[in-house]
């Protein structure tokens, strides 16, 4: 895009980006669909803010994930990945060794800078993110669990498996 007067400048410099931030997720073997996600996540963000991410500010952050969470009652999981793909994409077009900084400043007289912090975004509640009802048991709890099936086994010969010697655990 050097040297060539564009149509649409902010909407094509946006395009490009998001190409960029793609092709760069693509180059670290990162799924279609996490990559095609965290696009549309971008883009959404975009669109609630209306305006380009060189404008977009820490507040914006703030209220359109207060509105996702508040109007859309999302699960705080899908909260931070929308968080934690907006900061991606925060810290492609502001990483020095793709010039998209330089670029903008160019073309618009500003430039974008990382809006997602520790302070305006979730953190993750608990080591694993799925619902809690769903999570796998922790070795813990498979001990315990396991060691209450080796008893009950002992207690009922009836429960053994066929071919299971009695008093073999």
């Amino acid at each position: 895009m050097d040297g060539v007067a564009l149509l649409r400048p902010e909407e094509q410099v946006f395009t490009a980006m998001l190409t960029g931030f793609a092709n760069q997720q693509l180059a670290r073997n990162l799924a279609r669909t996490t990559v095609e996600g965290r696009e549309n996540t971008v883009k959404a963000f975009a669109a609630y803010v209306n305006t380009y991410l060189w404008h977009s500010t820490p507040a914006m952050v703030d209220e359109w994930l207060g509105a996702l969470r508040s109007l859309r009652d999302l699960r705080r999981s899908t909260i931070w990945s929308y968080s934690e793909a907006v900061r991606a994409f925060c810290h492609f077009v502001t990483d020095p060794l793709y010039d998209w900084a330089a670029t903008c400043e160019e073309r618009f007289g500003t430039h974008s800078v990382q809006v997602v912090h520790e302070w305006n975004t979730a953190v993750p509640f608990q080591d694993n993110e799925a619902d809690a009802k769903k999570r796998a048991f922790t070795k813990v709890e498979l001990h315990a669990f396991f060691g209450h099936c080796d008893d009950e086994v002992a207690r009922d010969p009836g429960l053994r498996p066929q071919g299971l010697a009695a008093g073999v655990p």
